[in-house]
């Protein structure tokens, strides 16, 4: 029996989240696997990019904040690591939610060495919840971030 494997870098997620202001920080960019969706290949996302050989994934959760949405994280939670099709492909993703200060955020943002056009959105918890549920965060990222956050966020708010 033969198997094909396609192989890939590991990749990370990061879900921002303002526990002062219950807002989270999410990221809007073309993607051209969702050219044919019906709603629109631009996709609101949480904040995720590759692993380097020599980084670590919280390193990279930390740099891609920055790079995408223009945002420092000050703590880092792992909230889980799974392979999103490991059917076919080698790839492990590490998702967290960074806790941030999402006042100022915003505007467009992105390496123009990856010709990335990245546009930052900042939105009440409650109103980036009604978008989950309608079916307009449909990527496995931020499914599995914002479940996790709707069970901790009242912790995470109780702490600041």
């Amino acid at each position: 029996m033969v198997r094909e494997v396609h192989h890939r870098h590991d990749a990370v997620g990061v879900l921002l989240y303002d526990p002062e202001r219950d807002a989270v920080v999410l990221v809007e960019q073309f993607r051209p696997g969702a050219l044919d969706d019906p709603a629109s290949p631009w996709k609101l996302e949480v904040v995720a990019g590759l692993v380097e050989h020599s980084e670590s994934v919280a390193e990279v959760a930390r740099r891609e904040s920055l790079e995408e949405a223009g945002c420092e994280v000050g703590e880092l939670i792992e909230l889980h690591a799974y392979y999103p099709s490991p059917g076919a492909c080698d790839e492990r993703v590490t998702l967290f939610c960074g806790l941030v200060d999402s006042r100022g955020l915003g505007g467009v943002h992105g390496l123009d060495a990856e010709h990335e056009d990245i546009r930052v959105h900042v939105l009440p918890f409650a109103r980036a919840w009604e978008l989950l549920q309608a079916g307009r965060l449909d990527n496995a990222m931020c499914l599995i971030a914002f479940h996790w956050l709707v069970g901790e966020r009242a912790s995470l708010r109780a702490r600041r």
